[in-house]
């Protein structure tokens, strides 16, 4: 733990209090130059921080009591359709695959910036301190070092074993770098101002921007960020005001850090263009987060019956509320001449030859669709897939399509036809099981049933069983869905999972066999205890 403050009485200045816990190379990351900055910055920007939380909250107390989302004209500026972004830096003009995953793991950090097994690479790679990533403080330092690390060009990793294999960066031949920081919403308890905890994206912005903005200017590279989960544009104003007090402290001029914003809740689906506006001095782009969409659209109307959504796998991008929030971001972000880029394909590439086929089809049905529709660039979550993305992908971005024909206010609201299916709350359930298993031993994010499940897709999971419990949905065979069944199925799918662990790894020792079912054994009782509560969460992070 570390106080920048002496108001919750420990040292302050800048010697560092570390309680409970010590990591190598702290005193390297955290020094007095980078406390002072983020006390200064945390001071000024913390209290508008805490009013915007408050918003939210209004906001969907109003959802709650029957207002639903809808455009507004307040932001006339933004509405004028004569503005242009800045002028989009040569190195971010062509981002037709980027690839993503947790930044703490120093392995997966070098694949995603090395070429694949077939020899091709993304164009950039987004190494994430958010949905892919359990913050802990151990996981959370990881990141950063590996994160200056990569863009040193140093980052290593060494697997131990019977012949030690070294992985290593190739500082000629890696994508784009740039990092997701967490959430507006999220704190880091590990740091403490005036005896409160630090917001976690400040906390990750700062930290990166200090100790790799110039570093990246000097290699004649763009500092680069990712943003998630923006509701408001007074949120996205927010941040353009963080980013430019931190240009300011770091000596660098107006729009030198730029940024693409994830637009993945339903209000923020309603102001595009007029986040996309906040941010024109430093955008250059906006970011289709299909996941945490389809989370927040379940999420905001979780108290409405008559919008209650449909299984979690029937949600796709060719539902209608879907594909015009795409579109619509297509249509503003190349109107004002921004990129726009496409979501995530969460497939894993399978094991059987048959598995294999079949994932690559998916992927390519999807990112062609993709194109098709006029993104400039798509997600993968591994990198067997960055050949069948690219090929998907032809053109080095099509800014000039500006769908014309597409009307730039459609329906974006789920009507709540859909069907609701005994074997979507077992695949809830499955999730929720795995990822939790994976999250108590500080994952992030898990390969599990050909899907890579992050923390948007548990958050899909457990607040679709939370909004069917509330409405008492019927299923499809005629059953109301109740919190007994939901226990029952719980135990179903343990034991089926524990027949798979024992059938995958029938040639390992019974020690092991059994350590990994009571991992899962832990995963099913927190994620049963997740699942059932009276009341909602909103975050699971927070």
């Amino acid at each position: 733990m570390i106080s920048l403050t002496p108001d919750d009485g420990r040292e302050a200045g800048n010697k560092l209090w570390v309680e409970d816990i010590w990591e190598e190379n702290v005193e390297a990351i955290f020094t007095p130059e980078l406390k002072d900055l983020l006390l200064k910055l945390t001071r000024e920007f913390g209290p508008r921080r805490l009013n915007l939380l408050k918003d939210r909250q209004l906001r969907q107390m109003a959802f709650d009591e029957g207002r639903i989302p809808s455009y507004t004209k307040e932001h006339q500026k933004a509405l004028n359709t004569n503005w242009k972004v800045a002028e989009i830096p040569h190195d971010l003009r062509c981002r037709r695959v980027e690839i993503t995953g947790p930044v703490n793991d120093p392995k997966m950090v070098i694949n995603m910036l090395s070429r694949n097994a077939e020899g091709f690479r993304a164009d950039t790679a987004m190494l994430d301190f958010e949905d892919s990533m359990m913050p802990s403080w151990t996981n959370v330092l990881s990141g950063y070092q590996n994160f200056i690390a990569a863009v040193d060009g140093t980052l290593e990793f060494i697997k131990t074993g019977e012949k030690n294999k070294v992985y290593r960066l190739n500082p000629k031949d890696m994508p784009v770098i740039m990092a997701r920081v967490r959430g507006l919403h999220m704190l880091d308890p590990n740091i403490l101002v005036g005896g409160m905890p630090i917001s976690a994206g400040l906390l990750d912005l700062v930290t990166c921007a200090f100790h790799t903005a110039k570093k990246l200017i000097g290699q004649r590279k763009t500092p680069k960020f990712y943003v998630p989960k923006c509701e408001h544009y007074q949120e996205a104003r927010w941040w353009n005001d963080v980013f430019a007090a931190l240009e300011e402290n770091l000596g660098l001029s107006r729009g030198t850090l730029k940024v693409t914003f994830l637009i993945e809740t339903l209000p923020a689906a309603f102001q595009i263009e007029e986040i996309l506006f906040e941010l024109k001095d430093r955008a250059v782009g906006l970011n289709v987060g299909r996941w945490d969409k389809i989370f927040s659209d379940i999420k905001v109307f979780r108290n409405h019956p008559g919008r209650v959504a449909e299984d979690r796998s029937d949600i796709n991008m060719s539902r209608y509320w879907m594909d015009n929030y795409a579109k619509r971001l297509i249509k503003i972000c190349h109107t004002h001449g921004a990129f726009a880029i496409g979501g995530m394909s969460a497939f894993t590439p399978g094991k059987t030859e048959a598995e294999i086929k079949d994932q690559v089809a998916k992927v390519e049905t999807d990112k062609k669709y993709e194109f098709t529709i006029g993104h400039d660039g798509c997600w993968v979550s591994h990198p067997f897939f960055i050949k069948t993305a690219l090929e998907a992908f032809p053109k080095e971005n099509q800014i000039e399509r500006t769908l014309e024909d597409f009307p730039k206010y459609p329906n974006l609201l789920m009507d709540g036809t859909g069907k609701r299916t005994i074997d979507g709350v077992r695949k809830n359930i499955r999730v929720g099981i795995a990822y939790l298993e994976g999250w108590l031993r500080g994952l992030g994010c898990v390969s599990f049933d050909n899907m890579m499940e992050d923390l948007a897709t548990l958050e899909i999971s457990r607040t679709q069983i939370w909004q069917w419990l509330k409405h008492k949905v019927e299923l499809d065979n005629g059953q109301m869905l109740t919190r007994q069944m939901v226990r029952e199925i719980f135990g179903q799918e343990l034991e089926k999972i524990n027949k798979e662990i024992g059938e995958n790894l029938k040639e390992k020792p019974l020690a092991e066999v059994k350590k990994v079912k009571e991992s899962f054994l832990k995963g099913a009782v927190a994620a049963e205890e997740l699942f059932l509560k009276d009341e909602f969460i909103e975050f699971l992070t927070a």
